[in-house]
């Protein structure tokens, strides 16, 4: 396909053509070869990666919206144990459509259906990753571990090991999720110093500060640390031996956690800075360029300066979240995986070199998403509204049964 702009983290390219074969770029240049899509009036960027999500929540989007984290928990966890194996999956279906919407070829769920997200990852192609969670007010830890040592990879999808929190978990299971983790070869997924009163509760309770609390356990190298909104400067350090770090700024704010995720801080250290929604009940929108936009201004709105710029947010959510995936992904090169985003170039105006990044991150919104590739399946938008509106009619069935 020849395509009137490129744009990765690296920088702009212009009418260039890109050659793609069994999911993976073949080449980026001059070539021309099989079937050609015209995109002559598109730009193309690198898939995004949600690195952090709860699909099935969809269900729950509009529910409960206005209180601050513990209560909306309550809240949340009430409705859970009601919600059936059905409404799960549409709402992880209609979320997978959503993502895909607006660019996203990838995401991590935590959840209680991964199975679920397998045979989705596997039918749209997107890179799936999740895992039984570990939450032990819902579930007993050892069924956890007993169903997700029975949770096998496929060529999409990956499993994870879900914890949800150091505060809704005995350290006893946190150190089997990280048995589970070592075993089975996987990391481990886990929100960690969201509130201040998680902080608090965690340092009564242990005599240490979360990600202290994990660094003792032996947890930090595995995980994928989400929010941490109210890290100290001097776990900054520790940090640096995680998976990746995961800022949720959307959410972070709907549910009023306050703090500020060290985003420049952790960067400067060479930790790895990845971007989620955080799930369509505290979000409400899986719009993975919102969050571009959104982790900028919160960013300058919390320290009062511009150090954190466009390019920071569209490497979180590019290459930094394939790098959290493990995964040759996030840049339009040779031998990189086939996942992208085609925007209609006349709705990203004035359209310039020296602003595409700028339209990208503070700018567009889904309506200027033509399609989107995954896998190097073509997706275009028209296709997913219209599978969205029929899976849309059926979850409202499925909820007028509770």
């Amino acid at each position: 396909m020849k395509c009137k702009l490129l744009l990765d983290a690296r920088g702009v390219k212009e009418n260039v053509n890109v050659v793609v074969e069994d999911g993976v770029i073949k080449d980026i240049g001059n070539s021309r070869e099989g079937d050609e899509v015209d995109c002559s009036n598109l730009v193309v960027t690198p898939g995004f990666v949600n690195s952090h999500t709860h699909t099935a929540m969809i269900a729950l989007r509009g529910y409960y919206d206005d209180a601050e984290l513990q209560e909306w928990l309550q809240r949340m966890w009430d409705f859970e144990k009601r919600m059936s194996s059905r409404l799960m999956r549409l709402g992880s279906e209609i979320a997978i459509l959503e993502m895909l919407s607006s660019g996203t070829t990838a995401f991590v769920d935590m959840y209680f259906n991964p199975e679920d997200i397998k045979e989705l990852a596997e039918k749209y192609k997107v890179r799936g990753f999740a895992g039984y969670t570990f939450l032990d007010s819902m579930l007993d830890p050892e069924e956890v571990a007993r169903r997700q040592e029975g949770l096998r990879d496929s060529k999409h999808f990956k499993a994870i090991v879900n914890v949800h929190s150091v505060y809704s978990v005995e350290e006893d299971t946190l150190k089997l999720a990280k048995e589970l983790a070592e075993s089975e070869g996987t990391w481990i997924h886990i929100h960690v110093s969201e509130t201040r009163k998680e902080i608090y509760d965690v340092k009564r309770r242990t005599g240490r500060f979360p990600v202290e609390y994990l660094r003792d356990l032996g947890l930090t190298s595995l995980v994928n640390a989400v929010h941490l909104g109210w890290v100290a400067s001097w776990e900054i350090e520790e940090l640096k031996k995680a998976r990746a770090t995961t800022h949720c700024p959307t959410s972070n704010m709907k549910l009023a956690t306050a703090g500020a995720f060290p985003f420049f801080e952790m960067m400067e250290g060479g930790i790895n800075v990845t971007l989620g929604t955080d799930g369509a009940s505290s979000n409400n929108s899986l719009d993975i360029l919102a969050e571009m936009k959104n982790a900028v201004l919160l960013q300058r709105h919390n320290y009062w300066d511009t150090r954190i710029k466009a390019i920071h947010a569209f490497k979180a959510a590019t290459v930094n979240g394939y790098k959290l995936l493990g995964i040759k992904g996030g840049l339009l090169e040779k031998g990189y995986a086939a996942d992208m985003v085609l925007f209609d170039a006349s709705l990203l105006y004035p359209l310039t070199r020296d602003r595409l990044l700028s339209n990208i991150v503070y700018y567009a919104g889904q309506d200027a998403v033509v399609a989107t590739i995954a896998d190097g399946v073509i997706y275009s938008r028209s296709e997913l509204v219209q599978r969205r509106r029929k899976l849309g009619e059926e979850l409202n069935r499925e909820l007028e049964k509770l």
